[in-house]
């Protein structure tokens, strides 16, 4: 699997606990963001929230705006807007100007809404979520390829709208649509040919549903006329790593507790159960996390290949803060470092064939070497004589 290249990058949410001053938590974030270009991580994507006290980025947009001016390389996502919380003319026209902004590392991931607190603080109705993503789905695609549109809904108005800018990005912007457990984000970003995020765990059963749902999105895309990319699809994961597993999982203490408090008391699907007493055990053996060392780490994204039935573009890492802020550095570190060149075309292979030939010839060069030398040395001491 020499030819395969898995991109790799977050999906910051961000969550922060209740203790902690958020100024500075948020600019920590943006200086992750920075640390992950400098390691050549190739995305990161930055969620929507406005409840719940942990997920404090309101708008990812404008974080992303900040985050381009302060990186070099790294394409940057929103991961994911909302739709049903903005009307989508205003939110496309938002996306294009942010696609100047960043010269077109800037990526449009888009969603229902996952916290529910934030629709019920609008009025919005859980069951309406979905079919508002669509609604305004429909027409965001259209508005982002130059369309005028007229449509009415029960919740927005178009009057011949059109977008006064045209992409920075060629063709367009890329795009992508969340996926967890219903089939309506895999429908959709078959549909438009756009690419799937899918978030909601990696445990064996998590993994057949995302395959599942990316044999989804090639029926609607077929159905649609439009081509599929595996590419386009990335699957979010927990990791955490260190020189050995007891320094990983010592890390621990720092964070783990504050997150699955918040889970199971604000967030509507705990990731780890309250009655579970070792959650670092829980994590590794069901597959949701890799919390160890850079071969761990190897392993697991070996098993999230495996289970995707056929592979996928890009792993990208859920940031929770479970470890301080210098171990998390390290964390990125160590598998931007060892476990990255594994998925990446093997990068060292070219490397470790250079090695091993001139090894090979060690003993025979070695020897040509120096007799070299011996009959330089030679010729000038009988020059000198003579």
């Amino acid at each position: 699997m020499q030819d395969r290249y898995l991109r790799t990058g977050i999906f910051l949410a961000p969550f922060h606990a209740l203790g902690e001053n958020p100024t500075l938590a948020i600019e920590r974030d943006m200086e992750l963001v920075e640390h992950l270009d400098r390691l050549n991580y190739h995305e990161a994507w930055i969620g929507e929230h406005h409840s719940g006290g942990f997920e404090i980025i309101a708008c990812p947009e404008m974080f992303l705006a900040a985050a381009a001016q302060r990186t070099r390389n790294i394409r940057l996502g929103t991961g994911v807007v909302s739709l049903p919380y903005h009307h989508p003319f205003t939110l496309a026209s938002r996306m294009m100007q942010l696609d100047h902004m960043a010269r077109g590392r800037a990526m449009f991931g888009v969603g229902p809404g996952a916290l529910i607190y934030d629709a019920d603080k609008i009025g919005l109705k859980a069951a309406d979520q979905r079919r508002r993503m669509n609604e305004s789905l429909d027409c965001i695609m259209e508005l982002m390829q130059g369309g005028t549109i007229t449509r009415q809904s029960d919740w927005f108005t178009l009057n011949k709208a059109r977008l006064q800018l045209m992409p920075y990005s060629q063709p367009a912007m890329e795009m992508a649509v969340a996926c967890s457990r219903s089939p309506v984000g895999a429908v959709a970003s078959g549909k438009h040919g756009i690419g799937m995020l899918s978030i909601g765990g990696t445990s064996d059963e998590a993994l057949q549903g995302h395959a599942k749902n990316w044999s989804i999105h090639e029926e609607a895309a077929a159905k649609a006329g439009k081509k599929s990319d595996r590419a386009k699809w990335r699957i979010v994961t927990f990791a955490h790593v260190a020189e050995t597993r007891e320094k990983a999982r010592a890390d621990m203490a720092y964070g783990l507790k504050d997150f699955a408090r918040y889970f199971t008391d604000v967030a509507t699907f705990p990731i780890i159960p309250p009655d579970v007493s070792d959650p670092v055990e829980f994590l590794t053996s069901s597959g949701l996390a890799c919390i160890g060392t850079p071969d761990d780490c190897i392993r697991h994204f070996e098993r999230l290949w495996l289970g995707s039935n056929g592979g996928f573009g890009a792993v990208l890492l859920l940031a929770h803060n479970w470890a301080d802020w210098e171990a998390t550095k390290r964390s990125y570190e160590l598998m931007a470092r060892y476990v990255h060149p594994h998925f990446q075309r093997q990068s060292n292979t070219l490397r470790v064939a250079s090695y091993d030939d001139a090894k090979a010839k060690h003993e025979t060069a070695g020897a040509e070497s120096a007799q070299a030398v011996m009959t330089e040395i030679e010729r000038y001491e009988k020059a000198k004589a003579g």
